[in-house]
């Protein structure tokens, strides 16, 4: 990507003035492609790792309506898509969620969104990791005996996730495009499978009505749902490095949802039409209910695709903390070459066009919060995962809400020549109903982290503590440099056409 041009305000006035470079060079531009972002965004969804961890508890709380829960929340996305998309047109940063909201509603929560940012990414990426050395260590007892310690294979799954980070952009695309098809593949297979044995018995229309969604376990199934999706908007992250952004961040965004929204909605409609539908959902409410996915697929298929759709979800957690590594990481060196964070963050490798120096610090979080939960003996998915990926999961979905708001608020005076159903009803109806669900979200963070009571007041601490941080930090910018506060995030804004 060449360097891009400053541009005037949304509502007319002076040049914005261009950031600094950083000394050590820019991310490599012109690398990544369509389906290189698709691959990025899915496979951080982890589509294996939701069907069949996730989905069947969604169904235990929220009944037959599941299936359309994950058509509503989609819905939802798009809405909140179309506006995204279209700021990206004129925002290209690597720190996404924070420039947009510093464009739209002002630096000074712009800069605090950035640290809740920081947090939320760094900590879903080692959780995740933590995941793969429970499930490969539960993998490898069950085939040979052994018993490794998870956090060894954790270790190694970071060690190479930051090597695949360090190297080129699009090698980790590659890795993600084969693991997804794998992924992918495995519920294909099973799918086929359920119809098979079924045909239309499996198909209950019942799912789809809107009155199933009055239950009274539906807020809760929302809040499963939602975070289901988490990671999409990571198609704007790599603006800077993408190959005709304006068109590749917004291709790949609306292909992402649209994926993930029918891939989860079919699938879970059909786990339950394995059983049918109020068999399933009496099974996912009982002690049976997280080998719900496992045993439809062995009963339709084989104990083979159980086996290798147990194997499968360890290939899914690389390739989940590869996508929020380099999510990650790409943050931190959003935030380095501002200054909100040491500039050594900021470094690019030269000779792979990659954040080098951030892709070194993520590694060593990594590192240090998977060897915190190995010395307290904690549970690597009832603890370490479950609770990083509690916080990272609410702060992305605060971030998202406050995301469409700004979206509103940057093409509040000036729609530049697009529809007011695209960047005004759409950000605003995407922003309510993130707000709601990130409300719900605090409500129900016990379905987010396994736990009750105060050890969940203690997780929520964070979020707000960085938040006013932020705050901290870009009014103490401004009143001592005014001219480098008013630089903050112009590094990536282009003129219209």
């Amino acid at each position: 990507m060449t360097t891009l041009d400053p541009t005037t305000p949304p509502s007319g006035g002076g040049a914005v003035p261009a950031a600094p470079r950083s000394a050590a060079g820019r991310l490599a531009a012109g690398r990544i492609g369509t389906s290189d972002l698709v691959f990025f965004v899915v496979a951080a969804a982890a589509p294996l790792t939701v069907l069949a961890g996730v989905a069947p508890f969604a169904i235990g709380l929220g009944g037959a309506g599941a299936p359309l829960a994950y058509l509503v929340s989609g819905v939802l996305l798009v809405l909140f898509a179309a506006g995204f998309t279209a700021m990206s047109l004129y925002v290209r940063n690597a720190g996404a969620f924070y420039a947009y909201v510093a464009h739209g509603l002002g630096r000074v929560l712009g800069v605090g969104t950035a640290y809740v940012a920081v947090v939320s990414y760094n900590l879903i990426t080692p959780g995740v990791a933590a995941a793969f050395g429970y499930f490969a260590a539960d993998s490898i007892h069950d085939a040979t005996g052994a018993d490794l310690p998870w956090w060894v294979l954790s270790g190694v799954c970071v060690a190479a996730v930051g090597v695949l980070g360090w190297l080129k952009v699009t090698l980790s695309a590659k890795v993600l495009g084969a693991a997804l098809v794998l992924e992918v593949l495995s519920l294909l297979v099973m799918d086929a499978g359920i119809l098979g044995d079924r045909g239309t018995a499996a198909l209950d229309p019942a799912s789809f009505d809107p009155s199933t969604l009055a239950t009274g376990g539906v807020a809760g199934m929302f809040v499963l749902v939602i975070g289901a999706f988490t990671g999409f908007e990571a198609t704007a992250i790599y603006a800077e490095e993408a190959r005709d952004p304006r068109r590749t961040v917004s291709r790949a965004t609306f292909i992402a949802i649209g994926f993930l929204a029918v891939f989860y909605a079919v699938g879970c409609w059909l786990i339950m039409g394995a059983f049918g539908t109020e068999r399933a959902v009496g099974l996912a409410g009982a002690a049976a209910g997280p080998d719900l996915t496992f045993s439809a697929a062995e009963l339709h298929v084989g104990a083979w695709l159980a086996d290798a759709m147990h194997g499968l979800i360890i290939v899914s957690a690389f390739a989940a903390t590869l996508a929020f590594h380099n999510a990650a990481a790409r943050y931190l060196y959003a935030l380095g070459r501002e200054g909100l964070l040491p500039r050594r963050l900021g470094r690019v490798s030269g000779r792979h066009g990659s954040p080098g120096g951030a892709v070194v610090a993520q590694s060593g979080f990594n590192l240090l919060l998977i060897a915190v939960g190995a010395l307290l003996a904690a549970d690597p998915y009832g603890e370490v995962f479950l609770w990083t990926n509690g916080i990272g999961v609410l702060g992305i979905m605060a971030m998202q809400a406050l995301a469409a708001l700004a979206v509103w608020a940057y093409f509040r005076r000036d729609r530049r020549g697009m529809s007011a159903a695209r960047v005004v009803w759409s950000p605003l109806l995407a922003c309510a109903g993130l707000a709601v669900l990130t409300v719900l979200a605090v409500v129900h963070f016990d379905l987010l982290t396994g736990r009750t009571g105060a050890v969940n007041a203690v997780l929520l601490v964070p979020l707000p503590l960085v938040l006013v941080a932020g705050f901290a930090v870009a009014l103490r910018i401004r009143r001592r440099d005014p001219g480098r506060y008013a630089s903050l995030t112009t590094v990536d804004v282009e003129r219209d056409g």
